[in-house]
């Protein structure tokens, strides 16, 4: 942390669904101590099934039936139940929270082509919550971060549509309540989180196959959890109210992913056809955006469309649109990739590219 001011030193944080695999990796890295010492971190959430086996993993309990919600309270762990649509437990949560990290979504594409209010509630109304708290209570909040997702880009899906409303609640909320910043990250599909292509690609691997894939075509971007906090600890320690943070990540076709997954596995793949709400490529960054989106090394920042937010910027814009197809992994560099992240076990990788088991 040489020439920085650590980021969480003293601060109480609060991660609304903070009981998924971003919320896991954020806890750890906050506790850590690596960005300061925080007074508290708040999980939020509405499972109290997910929060009980949380706090038995992380007070290091050796039985699920060891009592550890006593003097919850007095933790700088702290676990609530509570639901991002409500507003009063919203309020209750974030009442004297220094950062507020809003993890809490319905992502799954399909469900919420099924059920789009419900998607709206949480992704859109959640958001809302989280504004009218801090605004209607004069609460002290210093940074609000959005996690969005590379389908707010140009929005297809109720998924999209309604994290791309998240994402303008959250910038036009720096002009309601100036005194909070307001920003957000976005990015693509997380490596091996609950819900992804890897795990279900696992299962059916392990069950003899066939591993299922939609179209030949299809790319995405794929973004390590580790990732995905340092883009959202960037965004916190760098982003001007109203921006948007996209990390710079690998793409890949997904049937090369299943190959790299299956190996020399006598395995078959099946092309099942496109899902509800499914894109063939994603982008992070529009054309419409790639005007006021500015590189930074590691991310690119996109800047408000608001003009009351909008700041001069010393480096040309982007000017092109940022899409999962622009640069495909090999076969070869997926593999190294999921073998990095312990994604892969039980194959190994010539120099020509080939595999043996």
């Amino acid at each position: 942390m040489r020439g920085k001011a650590p980021l969480f030193e003293g601060k109480q944080v609060v991660i609304t669904g903070g009981t998924g695999s971003l919320g896991k990796v954020l806890t750890r890295r906050l506790l850590s101590g690596a960005e300061g010492t925080p007074r508290k971190i708040v999980v939020f959430s509405r499972d109290e099934a997910k929060q009980h086996f949380m706090r038995v993993e992380y007070h290091q309990k050796k039985r699920v039936t060891d009592e550890v919600i006593y003097r919850n309270f007095q933790q700088v762990l702290e676990f609530r139940i509570g639901d991002i649509r409500d507003y009063a437990s919203v309020k209750s949560a974030i009442k004297e929270s220094d950062i507020v990290i809003n993890a809490a979504a319905l992502k799954q594409v399909p469900s919420c082509e099924y059920f789009p209010y419900e998607a709206v509630r949480t992704n859109v109304e959640g958001a809302e919550n989280i504004v009218r708290a801090i605004r209607d209570n004069h609460i002290n909040v210093g940074t609000v971060v959005g996690v969005s997702t590379d389908k707010a880009c140009k929005p297809v899906n109720v998924m999209g549509m309604t994290k791309a409303l998240q994402e303008r609640v959250f910038i036009n909320a720096n002009i309601l309540i100036p005194e909070t910043r307001f920003v957000c990250v976005r990015y693509g599909n997380v490596l091996a989180s609950r819900g992804s292509v890897i795990p279900f690609f696992h299962e059916q691997i392990k069950s003899g196959g066939p591993v299922t894939v939609t179209t030949e075509d299809m790319t995405r971007f794929l973004l390590p959890l580790e990732k995905a906090v340092d883009t959202i600890f960037a965004a916190i320690r760098h982003a001007r109210p109203g921006e948007i943070y996209v990390p710079k990540v690998p793409t890949a076709r997904i049937i090369d992913v299943a190959k790299a997954l299956i190996g020399k596995r006598p395995i078959a793949l099946v092309i099942t056809g496109i899902r509800p709400g499914e894109k063939v490529h994603e982008t992070l960054v529009s054309e419409e955006e790639a005007w006021r989106t500015f590189d930074t090394g590691d991310y690119y920042k996109i800047q408000p469309m608001l003009p009351e937010l909008a700041s001069e910027q010393p480096r040309k814009a982007l000017g092109k649109e940022y899409s999962s197809a622009d640069a495909t992994m090999s076969l070869k560099e997926i593999h190294l990739l999921l073998k990095r992240y312990d994604l892969l076990v039980g194959d190994e990788i010539r120099e020509d590219g080939e595999f043996l088991r």
